[in-house]
């Protein structure tokens, strides 16, 4: 059997489950199948609802109802800095999760709840609802999500390891020594980021790092900026928020000084920062950026 996905790494996990034994044999719009390898059982469910991945809510849903037991269940997957939030009080989650991520691998927190026939009916009527609503149509839909968001069990954290493409490390070394500087913009969390910027020699053994990860302020972000103007020569790792926030006081001054950075990690960054992030690019060096 061969799979599809739009991300590699549902790939990766459903490859997995196979090798363990649990196999995804059928998934169409409106159910799936697995089977158990080792007694031929089948598992049959009806997909009754879907909340597809998107950058701001950095998670998504689906509501199943289980064809042998009719149990009716939420499953919920995604970052771990916004699923720590919706799960019951566990002591490992995060310390887990960073540990994954310092290796370089791209985590995913998986947890769900279990939803009564009236809970989920009562559900399901308020998102009819919200979904014919003319004005705020998308707010009113992830409210209503969001009240089933909550208390939820925890299930795991899988990590999945993103390769580097051959010759990555070569290609980045003759690009540096042709004075072409390197930017990497990624959804990745921080320390997934930093780990494969290193791995791939984007950032260099010896090359120091300034981290920023969370600015709120404009003083704080004065600070920062003046701590990293001092380190002349190091390389920036910054989150998209953090560097959203500082753009906003200090534009101008954060540009002319990160464009003298050597390598730049831009990290938990949208798609609409990305394309911030290249904007202003072009705007300050006046010159092409690919």
């Amino acid at each position: 059997i061969s799979y599809q996905a739009s991300s590699p790494d549902e790939i990766a996990i459903v490859d997995w489950t196979e090798q363990i034994g649990l196999t995804l044999i059928h998934r169409s719009l409106k159910s799936m199948t697995l089977k158990l390898n080792s007694t031929e059982q089948l598992f049959d469910y009806e997909i009754l609802q879907l909340f597809p991945f998107t950058p701001e809510t950095k998670r998504m849903g689906i509501i199943v109802r289980d064809e042998n037991t009719n149990e009716i269940i939420f499953y919920l997957k995604g970052a771990d800095t916004v699923m720590q939030n919706l799960v019951q009080y566990n002591d490992w989650l995060q310390e887990e999760s960073a540990n994954m991520a310092r290796e370089g691998l791209r985590t995913l927190v998986i947890a769900k709840k279990q939803l009564t026939q009236e809970k989920y009916q009562a559900f399901e009527q308020n998102i009819t609802k919200a979904r014919l609503q003319t004005i705020n149509r998308s707010r009113c839909v992830r409210e209503v999500i969001e009240t089933l968001e909550c208390d939820m069990e925890l299930l795991g954290v899988t990590g999945v390891e993103d390769k580097l493409q051959l010759d990555v490390r070569q290609t980045l070394e003759s690009l540096h020594n042709g004075g072409i500087k390197i930017w990497m913009l990624t959804g990745d969390k921080l320390e997934t980021a930093t780990c494969i910027a290193k791995s791939s020699k984007l950032i260099r053994r010896n090359d120091d790092i300034y981290i920023i990860q969370q600015v709120a302020t404009r003083e704080e972000c004065l600070q920062e900026l003046n701590i990293f103007k001092r380190k002349i020569g190091a390389c920036l790792v910054i989150t998209g928020d953090a560097l959203q926030i500082c753009l906003s006081f200090y534009e101008k001054d954060l540009m002319e000084s990160i464009i003298e950075s050597p390598s730049v990690v831009v990290c938990r960054c949208s798609p609409t920062q990305k394309a911030i992030v290249v904007d202003l690019l072009k705007k300050y060096r006046n010159k092409k950026v690919r």
